[in-house]
This record gives C-alpha cells, structure tokens and sequence, in this order.
C-alpha cells in the first residue's frame, strides 16, 4: 500500500509536493528518496500530474517519491522564482525527514525534458557560487545550507541552454523562461544553464529517447561530452520510443530510467 502526503513549501497555490510512501516495516527508514521533476518546457500549462504516475510506480516498488511542482513561465514562474522554487521544494524534505523516516543521505532526481533540465541544474547548486555571477546567485537565493542530491536520472532534458536557445527550441522556451535572449541577459542564461557547473561530483545519467522529436539528443550528447574532464563523467544512455515514453510506466524507455534510479538509491 502507497501512503500519500501533500505539504506546501511556500505560500504560491504551486509551491507545493506531493510524498509517496512504501509501506516500512516497524522500525524501518525508508533507503532514500526520489525527487520527481516534471518537464513541459517550463510552461504553466504542464504541472505535477505529469510526475504523479511516476512517483506512483516508485512508491509501488518501495522507493519514496516527492512529485514536485514549480512556479512556471506564465503563472509566477520563469527567472527567478522558477529556479527558487526547485531548490527550496528539494530543501523541504529536510522538514519531512524525521516525520516520515526519511533518509536523506541519498536523494535522487528523475527529471524530464525541461525537469531534466532543472535536476541537473539543481545538482550543480554547490557549483554555481563559483561561477563569478554573484548577482544572478542573490536573485535565486541559493543556500549553502540544504539537501543535496547525490545523483540525477535526466530523461531527454534540456541540458545545453546555450545551443536550446539557438535552436529556438519549442518558440522560445528558454528566453521565455529566463525573461530574455542570452544578448540581453547574459548572466542569468550562464547561471541556469547545467553546463556551466560542470564538472560535478555526482552520477547523472542522461537517458535520451532515439526517436525523440521534442528535445534532440544533442541536448544530452553534448552535456556528457562536456563532462569528460571531470572526476564523474556523466553516462548517455539511449532508449527506444519518443519523448512521452520515457514517462509512461508501461514503456521499456520508463523501465531503464526505474532501474538507474533504484540503481542511485542502492
């Protein structure tokens, strides 16, 4: 039996989570926790209920699951609140840890297309303060305090915002998410962009469908290539079917990113 447990972590009608829980044995602490990262490029009109058969299927093959919502572009979201919000819904499962025996040592993120994105990104949060944007870190408000991630299941993100915006992927996700084109706002796109905090020192596996017509597999490609030099190289693994199959629990392209993730929280 799955228990789920709703909790706000702010006052926004979209700062809020979703936790899915296995059943324990008495006595018992759950083995880690899995952060489910929505995609749909940013935009308000995708939300929660796209990560909710996920967190679902976690919770049914005993892993702790938190589905995530975000303030997107449109609804309050986009710079900086979008990225506000991810750091601060991962940092509520500090609050949570105690009241539901969570073990934090290792939390895992399972993120698609644009929540890809935001998984990496989040990964790399420890990384962003040297990046010489001071400016940018203020206006997300990142934290040194916190919960880390130890590792990412990215399924077909957005992991090179540089060449998404030259791609004028999906008409303009990026600048639309960032409130402008890279010309304009230089700073904030380095410091959103998972390839700036490279290398990290964490596991990312960047799954990515073969026939993915959403995102291109460039998107995973040349984050990985780009990782080589650091001590943990991200790994690419390629799928079969399309971008939506990946977050089809019935679907073989779904089923590899379960066993990375189960893989992360081993």
């Amino acid at each position: 039996m799955v228990e789920r447990h709703k909790y706000s972590y702010g006052d926004d009608p979209s700062q809020w989570g979703e936790l899915f829980l296995p059943e324990l044995p008495d006595g018992g602490t759950h083995r880690g926790v899995v952060v489910v990262i929505h995609g749909g490029y940013w935009r308000q009109q995708y939300g929660a209920e796209l990560g909710e058969p996920l967190a679902a299927d976690l919770a049914a093959r005993g892993m702790a699951a938190w589905n995530l919502e975000y303030r997107r572009a449109g609804n309050g979201g986009g710079w900086p609140h979008t990225f506000v919000d991810i750091l601060a819904g991962i940092d509520k499962l500090a609050g949570l840890a105690e009241r539901h025996s969570l073990n934090l040592a290792k939390v895992a993120a399972l993120g698609h297309s644009a929540g890809g994105h935001l998984a990496v990104w989040a990964a790399g949060r420890d990384r962003l303060g040297q990046l010489g944007l001071a400016a940018e870190q203020r206006e997300v408000g990142a934290r040194e305090a916190g919960v880390r991630l130890t590792g990412v299941v990215s399924q077909s993100g957005v992991l090179d915002l540089a060449a998404a915006e030259r791609l004028n992927l999906s008409n303009g996700a990026v600048a639309n998410l960032l409130g402008g084109p890279s010309s304009e706002f230089p700073g904030r796109h380095r410091y959103a962009d998972p390839m700036a905090a490279l290398p990290l020192d964490l596991p990312v596996f960047a799954v990515h469908a073969t026939e993915d017509e959403d995102v291109p597999p460039a998107m995973s490609t040349s984050y990985v290539d780009a990782s080589r030099s650091g001590s943990k190289p991200a790994w690419l693994v390629l799928v079969p079917g399309d971008h939506f199959a990946l977050i089809d629990p019935g679907a073989e392209a779904y089923a590899k990113c379960r066993e990375l993730v189960r893989e992360l929280l081993a």
